[in-house]
């Protein structure tokens, strides 16, 4: 009975903690973009969106060092899927979020050809270090071309505190982010297995849920203060990462090659990458501007979002129970 309160306590102090050191990271990284020169958006996708896939990167990295593939890739593979179907599908059906016309044209583009880049590196079954390195030179050449081409607009509102200040208010919450949601993961992996959940459901559910809690505290707390380039860049920032980024750091780390990992490789080319790569599609669909109207991810889209990640869900339950 003590176990099972200290679990509740541990959730309830690492939901707290998360809430708060997510706003507190979200309002220096705004603060630091308007210091800097640098678009909302740009900050979004670099400090925000990259910030957050950290621990899909640590994860990643751990996994190919000790020779486990499946969790490196379904780790990266899995977190694009989670950050659109549910971070964006709950932040959408809480408060709509408005798309800016960089996204459309630029932004959302180049995450498409990345997708089918890394999609063609993955044809052979196998990631050998040169394709590792291909897709980390990918991923530095998209963040120095966006940087080069980044227009910031003057939005008006003024800056308060120091750059060095913002700084440290950046690594400061996502350290804390990063801490609070390692907690909440555990306290809830903790509380299901003490009440006799399985190891299936936890990983299905709690697990799958609690890596994605950075980027859906950030959405909702750059939301909250009307960032929507923040909350969306937060998504194409960490799509991108994990993709190129991530799935090239654990290439490099211990190349996936061989006939033991070509299982492992066909699953993901079957299963895994057709559904990012349709669910990056419909995000690029649900964010193009048709007509006059302007270009929005609104409620009914959220909740589509949402459907199709239980949908997703159900489809690896039901192949991990057959």
């Amino acid at each position: 009975m003590q176990t099972i309160l200290g679990y509740i306590i541990g959730l309830i102090v690492g939901l707290a903690v998360l809430v708060w050191s997510a706003d507190f990271f979200v309002d220096n990284a705004a603060k630091l973009a308007r210091r800097c020169g640098l678009s909302p958006l740009l900050v979004g996708m670099f400090v925000v969106g990259f910030g957050t896939s950290l621990p899909e990167l640590s994860v990643s990295f751990l996994s190919a060092w000790r020779g486990n593939p499946s969790i490196a890739l379904g780790n990266a593979y899995g977190s694009n899927i989670a950050n659109i179907l549910l971070i964006l599908g709950i932040t959408a059906a809480i408060c709509p979020i408005a798309v800016a016309d960089t996204v459309r044209r630029r932004d959302l583009p180049v995450l498409c050809v990345a997708t089918v880049a890394a999609w063609l590196l993955l044809l052979n079954k196998a990631i050998t270090r040169i394709d590792a390195f291909i897709m980390l030179a990918g991923f530095i050449g998209i963040c120095t071309w966006n940087t080069l081409r980044d227009k910031p607009e003057d939005d008006g509102k003024p800056v308060t505190g120091n750059l060095l200040r913002n700084i440290a208010g950046i690594v400061a919450g996502l350290v804390a982010v990063a801490g609070s949601s390692m907690l909440l993961v555990s306290s809830a992996t903790g509380l299901a297995r003490a009440l006799g959940v399985s190891d299936l459901v936890i990983g299905l559910t709690v697990v799958a849920v609690g890596t994605s809690l950075p980027e859906l505290a950030s959405s909702l707390a750059a939301i909250s203060k009307r960032e929507h380039d923040i909350a969306l860049g937060n998504i194409i920032g960490s799509n991108l990462f994990n993709m190129l980024a991530v799935v090239g750091v654990a290439g490099i780390t211990r190349p996936i090659i061989g006939a033991e990992n070509t299982e492992v490789m066909r699953t993901v080319l079957l299963r895994d990458y057709p559904v990012m790569a349709g669910v990056t599609l419909l995000l690029f669909l649900f964010c193009a501007k048709w007509g006059k109207e302007r270009a929005m991810i609104g409620r009914a889209k959220g909740i589509i979002f949402l459907v199709l990640y239980v949908g997703y869900i159900a489809m690896l339950a039901k192949e991990a129970l057959a």
